[in-house]
């Protein structure tokens, strides 16, 4: 009988391809989606910031007093803490994301190893299969070739490189045979995808948009200046889900200029509200307490969020991060008042949020991926929760719904 191995995934899309890539390059071992019945844990880790960072600790200390599984690490985090997780004994192996089509012979390894490989790899592997997951991701781009202050994960996933166009199609193909609709294209810096190889984020979507099979795409976090003419002609397709997270940031132009940041918030109010006429929801990242965030910056920071269109937010408060510039940046923001700022904004966003799902008069487009509590869960056209009453088994179906109720925490149907 073959040892049966347990992946834990932090993080961001482009972990949970990584994980898929993994579990598809797995011969010698079968894969539990079951912690408890694991031989084997691989950790594919995240490193944005401390909490990433105390979030792997913990888990791997919880694996330790459970269970007699070995551990593996990977992922970002493998870069900054895996050396020092190894040498604790903590860890039976450290292995970096380039590696991971390698896996079978990493958990054979009898001796402790830490092979981070390098920072110039493009994956050639095809999923053709999500274990676990309604949606399939698929990772277009890999590494970041912007260097903003704060941000150590160009140090730990290098420049940006795209994948191969036609293998990414190819993998499309796979998966859409296999059932999957949705598609969500990730990556580190997913926008900037063709920008060596003469191609465009809108010129792929456009070929994956014709697969037989494909429902919905969707994207990952991009760049204001991504948002190019070429993918404007886009914003009216069917097949593109209503909502863009695009990354801000902040929106104080002194901050924006401290954080290394290459979008202006002019341009950015502009971008949002044409978006927001075509009907999208909106979200953005979002980092509170960077030094130097001054109570005069924050609130001409808050001023400017009352103005976007926004309807989702990933914030976070600032987290040094060694070897960057803003590591040496001052003053620093006491991290007490950083986290009040944090709850003010999501406080904003939630708000907004709800007032748009209360606007909104159509039909909602939307895929059930799990069932618990007696509700099927799921997600609209616009990354909006919704759960649904229902006799008939809905998971893993796409349905529309004319009439819900709006509450504060998501939207309510019966079907």
């Amino acid at each position: 009988m073959k040892q049966k191995v347990y992946f834990k995934t932090f993080g961001c899309r482009t972990n949970l391809y990584d994980s898929q890539v993994m579990m598809s390059s797995l011969k010698e071992y079968d894969v539990t989606e079951n912690e408890d019945e694991a031989d084997i844990v691989v950790v594919n880790s995240c490193t944005v910031t401390n909490g990433a960072d105390s979030h792997v600790r913990s888990y791997i200390g919880h694996v330790e007093k459970k269970s007699d599984a070995k551990i593996f690490l990977t992922g970002c985090g493998a870069h900054t803490k895996g050396k020092k997780l190894l040498d604790e004994g903590r860890v039976d192996g450290v292995f970096g994301q380039s590696e991971k089509e390698k896996i079978d012979s990493f958990l054979l390894q009898d001796k402790p190893f830490y092979d981070l490989g390098d920072l110039n790899h493009i994956d050639e592997a095809v999923v053709d299969n999500f274990v676990g997951k309604s949606r399939a991701f698929i990772k277009v781009q890999e590494g970041c070739s912007f260097r903003c202050s704060y941000c150590i994960i160009p140090y730990v996933r290098g420049d940006a490189r795209s994948m191969d166009e036609s293998r990414i199609l190819e993998q499309i193909r796979k998966v859409a045979l296999n059932g999957f609709g949705e598609f969500v294209l990730t990556g580190t810096n997913v926008g900037s995808y063709g920008q060596t190889t003469g191609t465009s984020m809108a010129k792929l979507m456009k070929k994956i948009s014709q697969i037989r099979g494909v429902k919905r795409i969707r994207l990952g976090s991009v760049e204001p200046m991504q948002i190019t003419d070429e993918f404007k002609e886009i914003l009216d397709e069917p097949w593109l889900e209503k909502h863009l997270h695009i990354a801000l940031q902040h929106t104080s132009p002194k901050m924006l200029k401290l954080m290394g940041r290459r979008n202006v918030y002019k341009q950015d109010r502009e971008l949002f509200e044409l978006l927001s006429s075509k009907g999208f929801a909106i979200g953005t990242d979002f980092i509170t307490g960077h030094p130097g965030e001054s109570d005069e910056l924050w609130h001409e920071a808050m001023k400017n969020v009352r103005e976007l269109p926004l309807t989702h937010i990933h914030a976070f408060t600032y987290s040094k991060r060694d070897g960057t510039p803003s590591a040496h940046m001052k003053p620093e923001v006491n991290g007490k008042l950083a986290k009040e700022r944090l709850h003010e904004l999501e406080a904003l966003i939630k708000e907004k949020n709800l007032n748009f799902r209360k606007n909104f008069s159509g039909e909602l487009q939307v895929l059930i991926e799990s069932e618990k509590n007696g509700f099927y869960h799921g997600l609209d056209q616009h990354f909006n929760k919704i759960l649904v009453e229902s006799d008939k088994d809905l998971v893993g179906n796409w349905i529309n719904i004319k009439k819900f109720e709006v509450k504060g925490d998501c939207n309510y149907a019966k079907f």
